[in-house]
């Protein structure tokens, strides 16, 4: 050789300085669970047994308007055979029955509005004790936070009073938070806004006996500052930075940004080019950071303009209007699905059975090719270990990893069409490629 090993360890200095870097700040998809979707809803509204009122309106709906397979199939335009319609229509339907709501959001932003102090203060404390019975219950969806007003001039003070209000009453009824609790951040036009959050929860968590980190945030991302700050730069890596291991989620928020941006409200869809750059710009910088990305919501509800009494005529007309929203959820949440977005919003308990039908679809129609390709990963990467080699692309086989831990955790697949990869229940259940890598060498 005609390189010395001074030479190659000043190179390689460089280096392992430079890939410590990136390891520290891109670890990698996470391996937790990521909920399918977040229902808002008022906190006004809000009971311990919200989500299960929420799973049996949504069944009523489905026997109103997709009694069958069939049904379904022909109001979505399902993909596959008529035996694949079958079963996406019996896991929706179980899955309404079983854990209709995999994440519910505590609205005292656009869901609740501005009202007097008095009665923000009312339902801080009431939502929070309606939390506390619900956890003591075990009747509360696998995630569950709130969503506080912005921490602008106008309304930061009322903000951070529901957010103290809340958390301090928590605590005191329930004595811990709720598993995956989160708070969400909306409309943030500066990096500042995170830290001032940061610096309030560590406050909260020190008097409340809280461990450090405990309190959890959402970021919004419904601005264009949010998105690039005032010199075009990028800002959400800069917002991860200041949420100091905080954030774990980071939610598109489909009609403020668009308002924002000057769409009109004709155009303030889903799946517009603006929404579709946005959210580009979000996968491009927060990717292998390890926080969840969100869509945002479809804004049509699923229901029929006539109630009561109904003629013949009525009853299909409310079917029409129905299954069109029904169809447009379908599409918007295929299309968030297909750009990598596996999360969505949704504001009606009717939204659930779309939601549902897209995903599960979506990941029963892809089953076959995801199957074959981590099968031969997980083979390449055994081999690779067992000959001593260094296999570095654990990243991908994660990737791989989380598409049947979503399809798994939602109920999409069983335990079954997973063992088809070559995956043992326990190796699943583990949660990491690397483990898996591990264990088999």
């Amino acid at each position: 050789m005609t390189l010395d090993e001074t030479t190659l360890k000043q190179a390689f200095d460089i280096l392992h300085a430079a890939n410590a870097s990136v390891a520290h700040q891109w670890p990698g998809d996470s391996s937790n669970r990521q909920p399918l979707h977040t229902v808002y809803g008022g906190a006004q509204l809000f009971k311990a047994g919200t989500t299960g009122k929420l799973g049996e309106l949504a069944l009523a709906s489905m026997d109103r308007y997709a009694p069958d397979a069939a049904t379904l199939a022909a109001a979505l335009d399902l993909p596959g055979d008529a035996a694949m319609h079958q079963l996406v229509w019996e896991r929706v339907r179980a899955k309404l029955q079983r854990e209709p709501v995999e994440d519910f959001r505590i609205d005292f932003e656009d869901g609740f509005g501005v009202r007097p102090d008095p009665e923000e203060d009312h339902h801080a404390v009431r939502a929070a004790t309606e939390v506390a019975r619900g956890m003591k219950a075990g009747v509360l969806p696998p995630f569950i936070g709130i969503r506080i007003k912005p921490l602008n001039d106008e309304l930061g003070r009322r903000s951070v009073r529901t957010l103290d209000l809340f958390i301090t009453t928590l605590i005191e009824q329930g004595g811990r938070l709720p598993d995956n609790f989160v708070i969400t951040l909306p409309k943030i036009p500066h990096k500042m806004h995170v830290a001032a959050l940061v610096t309030l929860l560590q406050a909260l968590e020190a008097k409340l006996g809280l461990e450090d980190g405990a309190l959890k945030i959402e970021l919004m991302v419904e601005l264009p500052q949010t998105i690039f700050d005032a010199k075009g730069r990028v800002v959400l890596p800069d917002l991860i930075e200041y949420a100091r291991g905080r954030c774990v989620g980071a939610h598109f928020g489909t009609y403020d940004y668009t308002a924002a941006t000057n769409i009109t409200a004709a155009w303030q869809v889903m799946d517009h080019p603006a929404c579709d750059f946005a959210k580009s710009v979000m996968q491009v910088s927060l990717s292998g950071t390890g926080v969840f990305l969100s869509d945002g919501a479809t804004n049509v509800m699923p229901v029929g303009p006539h109630s009561g009494e109904l003629t013949a005529a009525q009853e299909a007309e409310n079917a029409a209007v129905v299954h069109r929203a029904w169809k447009m959820a379908y599409d918007h949440t295929l299309h968030s699905l297909k750009g990598g977005f596996y999360q969505g919003w949704d504001l009606h308990p009717a939204q659930l059975v779309t939601r549902y039908a897209a995903c599960f679809s979506f990941f029963l129609d892809g089953l076959d090719a995801a199957t074959e390709r981590l099968s031969n990963f997980v083979a390449k990467a055994a081999q690779a270990t067992l000959v001593g080699d260094v296999f570095d692309d654990a990243a991908t086989g994660q990737g791989l990893l989380n598409y049947f831990l979503r399809a798994w955790n939602s109920g999409a697949i069983n335990f079954d069409q997973v063992a088809a990869t070559g995956l043992t229940e326990e190796e699943l259940r583990g949660r990491s490629f690397v483990k898996i890598l591990e264990g088999r060498k």
